[in-house]
C-alpha cells in the first residue's frame, strides 16, 4: 500500500455514533491497524469531534492508544511482549496484590480504584467477596489438594487416620482487621457482611423458595443448617436441590461436577 513506507494512521474509528466516547471507538480501528503493520498510532481523545481536549481528556486517549498498541503486539507474538503480561496473571492468581499493581499501566488508579472499597489487601476483592471468590477458591483447593501448604491442613477425625474436610480460611486475618479498624475506613463487620453478600442473598432467596415448609431448624425433614446456603447440594438433599433451581432459573435438572480425580483428592473430602 505504501510501498514500505513508515504507515501512519489516526483511529479510525470503527462507529460515529460513539461521540464522547471516539477514543474507545478509534482505539478499536487503531489495534487492527498495528496488527495489519501500521507504524504508528496517532492517539484520539474524548473530545475528538466535539471540542479542544483537556489535559485528562489527554491522558484517556494516551492511555487507549498504549492498551491498542500492546495489545497489536501480544496479538503479533513479538517477541518479549507477553512476559510483563504473564507475570501479572501469576501475581493475581496467588493474590499478590503488591506485585499486582507494581505490573500494572496505572498503579495509582488500580490502587485507588481497589481501596475505594477494601482499605487493606486482603485474599479477595470487593467484587465477588470472600467466599464467592474464584480466585481464592482455586489457590485454597491447589494448596489443599498438594498437601503442603500451611494453613491448608486436612481436618481429620479424633484419631487422625480419616482426612476431612479442607480448612476455609476467614475473610480477614486478625492482623487485618487492626489495621483496619486503625485506618477507620471500613469496620471488620462491614467487611465481613460485604465479603458474605452473596451467601445472605443465596440464603434468603432459597428460604422463600421453600416457602412454608422451611425449618430454620436443621431436621431429618429439613435438613437445611442454619447460616449456610439452603439453596445448595452441599446442605440441602438432592431433590430439594433440583426443585429450588428449577424454581429459581427454570432448569430442569441439577449437573454436579465431581472434579476430586482429576486433582487426586480422596473421596471423603469435600472440595469446598
Amino acid at each position: 500500500l505504501c510501498h514500505g513506507a513508515p504507515f501512519y494512521v489516526l483511529g479510525p474509528l470503527v462507529t460515529d455514533m460513539f461521540p464522547g466516547y471516539d477514543h474507545i471507538t478509534s482505539c478499536i480501528g487503531a489495534t487492527a491497524m498495528a496488527y495489519h503493520g501500521a507504524a504508528m498510532l496517532c492517539f484520539v481523545t474524548p473530545k475528538e469531534h466535539l471540542g479542544l481536549p483537556k489535559k485528562d481528556d489527554v491522558k484517556q486517549g494516551c492511555i487507549a492508544y498504549k492498551i491498542a498498541a500492546h495489545a497489536a503486539d501480544v496479538a503479533l507474538g513479538i517477541p518479549g511482549t507477553r512476559d510483563r503480561d504473564d507475570e501479572l496473571t501469576k501475581a493475581r492468581a496467588a493474590l499478590n496484590w503488591k506485585k499486582h499493581f507494581e505490573l500494572s499501566f496505572d498503579p495509582d488508579t488500580a490502587r485507588a480504584y481497589h481501596d475505594e472499597d477494601l482499605d487493606v489487601d486482603t485474599d479477595f476483592c470487593a467484587m465477588c467477596g470472600h467466599d464467592w471468590c474464584s480466585v481464592r477458591i482455586s489457590k485454597e483447593i491447589q494448596e489443599f489438594a498438594s498437601g503442603k501448604a500451611e494453613g491448608f491442613e486436612r481436618l481429620g477425625g479424633a484419631d487422625g487416620t480419616k482426612p476431612g474436610a479442607p480448612k476455609k480460611s476467614a475473610a480477614l486475618t486478625p492482623e487485618q482487621q487492626e489495621i483496619l479498624s486503625k485506618r477507620g475506613v471500613l469496620s471488620p463487620d462491614e467487611i465481613h457482611r460485604l465479603a458474605s453478600k452473596t451467601s445472605q442473598a443465596m440464603r434468603t432467596q432459597g428460604q422463600q423458595s421453600l416457602g412454608a415448609s422451611a425449618s430454620p431448624v436443621p431436621s431429618a425433614q429439613s435438613p437445611v443448617p442454619s447460616g449456610k446456603l439452603s439453596c445448595h447440594s452441599d446442605y440441602v438433599d438432592p431433590d430439594t436441590a433440583r426443585q429450588l433451581v428449577a424454581e429459581k432459573a427454570g432448569a430442569t435438572a441439577v449437573v454436579q461436577i465431581d472434579v476430586r480425580p482429576a486433582l487426586g483428592i480422596a473421596k471423603e473430602d469435600r472440595v469446598i
